[in-house]
């Protein structure tokens, strides 16, 4: 199997398309209810969805995430751009190299940027 993306189910989707675009730019894909912005081989997506109502009262449960290679010179840019800071740039667990941050969208889900995996 290969993975393909992410969609984030909405009852705001304009919404969310307006900040994503604010932080990513135009979607390259959409249609008059979709957008979808890709990211390597995969696309992260909004949408409406029926069984969505308000703010994700766990944002924590699923986190996507980003790899850049300067964590802080994109922290940097997408604070500019408007994103919500859930997190600044820190190093995870006992690791003394690598960077994660994390931010939340409209609806409270939460992304983030990090280092490149070393596995």
């Amino acid at each position: 199997m290969k993975f393909s993306g992410v969609l984030i189910g909405s009852e705001q989707p304009q919404a969310l398309k307006a900040y994503y675009t604010k932080l990513f730019g135009k979607p390259g894909w959409e249609d008059a209810t979709y957008s979808g912005w890709q990211f390597g081989d995969a696309y992260f997506m909004v949408g409406p969805h029926d069984q969505v109502k308000g703010p994700n009262r766990e944002p924590g449960r699923v986190i996507w995430n980003l790899e850049t290679p300067d964590v802080a010179a994109e922290f940097s840019r997408l604070k500019a751009a408007g994103a919500k800071v859930v997190r600044e740039p820190y190093h995870p667990g006992d690791e003394a190299s690598g960077w994660i941050a994390t931010f939340a969208d409209p609806d409270d889900n939460y992304f983030q940027i990090g280092s490149p995996m070393q596995m």
